[in-house]
């Protein structure tokens, strides 16, 4: 059984998520705006990632046999300036969401609810490899620049990701 205030934090926690695939979304389109069809994929695997964790986490509550509450989702940013700047915003987000996902565990902590606790270990796990590959990512852009032939090159090898 889960507390009312720990179903609360999940459900927002799940929206946080949804909101986070939709951010992700949006950076997809601007780089197919862009003509930069890898790093479009890229963003669509994370739009996929982002919706599976909000649904992994709503089974979850599920399983406890306690409700989730869905509310609405703010319409995402998505005057972006350059590639560099949507891995700017990345590294950023993914470290907001590393934030929330340890304050949800310090709240199951507190409240003694060790099972919510295991769970959200996985999290904190995906937390640690999400901003390392954006943090790469992002590093390798300032190493290109947001022009030319490297960037095309980089474009290229983002793509391939999940093949």
């Amino acid at each position: 059984m889960l507390s009312k205030t720990m179903q609360d934090a999940f459900s927002e926690q799940i929206r946080n998520e949804f909101s986070s695939a939709y951010l992700y979304l949006s950076m997809a389109l601007y780089f197919e705006r862009q003509s930069l069809p890898g790093f479009a994929k890229w963003m669509r695997v994370q739009f996929a990632e982002e919706q599976a964790h909000a649904l992994k986490m709503l089974d979850y509550v599920v399983d406890r046999g306690e409700t989730v509450t869905l509310s609405a989702i703010e319409k995402p940013f998505a005057d972006f300036k350059s590639a560099t700047d949507v891995f700017e915003r990345t590294l950023a987000h993914e470290r907001k969401v590393t934030s929330l996902i340890h304050n949800l565990y310090a709240l199951a902590a507190k409240e003694n609810d060790y099972a919510s606790t295991e769970m959200l270990q996985w999290f904190i796990k995906e937390q640690v490899e999400e901003e390392k590959n954006a943090s790469l990512i992002l590093d390798q852009l300032k190493m290109v620049g947001d022009k030319g032939s490297s960037l095309v090159m980089l474009d290229h090898r983002i793509g391939k990701r999940g093949e």
